[in-house]
């Protein structure tokens, strides 16, 4: 397995954009707060995708954990305590962070494609997240997701 490219240091204009997504704001809110056009905001999501090697389609979970895998971000403090995950939902989760499309996502944990839907659902459930962005965002909290953790699943940002 190759290393991933280095990404390109994000500006400050874009340090507050992906702190936004990190935290889970959608774009149109991340305009409104940032007092922004949603061009303007949609135009810092490509540089940050650009920048951080995913590819245009690439899922903001993927996006979340490379800018927090980077330190592009500040880690938000998760609101309840790590849960106690399976080596099934481990997998799942490795795989989320590093796919986006259903497929990938369910061969890179090793489940049936049929299966993902439910399995994902009971992940989140017992992390009592609201969705698989989130979800990251505070594994990462929980130091559920370091680099030597993620490597073992297979490189590449699927679209």
């Amino acid at each position: 397995m190759t290393a991933p490219a280095p990404i390109t240091p994000l500006t400050p204009a874009e340090r507050r954009i992906a702190q936004h997504v990190v935290n889970g704001l959608p774009a149109r809110q991340i305009a409104i707060t940032e007092t922004l056009s949603h061009h303007t905001v949609r135009a810092h999501m490509l540089s940050l995708r650009r920048k951080l090697h995913c590819p245009a389609r690439c899922s903001l979970t993927v996006v979340t954990h490379r800018l927090l895998s980077a330190n592009e971000a500040t880690v938000p403090v998760p609101d309840t305590p790590a849960p106690d995950l399976s080596p099934e939902q481990t997998n799942l989760l490795k795989a989320v962070t590093e796919h986006s499309k259903p497929l990938d996502i369910a061969r890179g944990a090793n489940i049936a494609p049929a299966d993902l839907r439910a399995a994902l659902d009971q992940l989140l459930a017992d992390a009592r997240a609201s969705d698989t962005t989130r979800l990251v965002a505070w594994a990462h909290g929980w130091n559920l997701l370091t680099a030597e953790q993620t490597s073992t699943v297979r490189s590449g940002a699927s679209q």
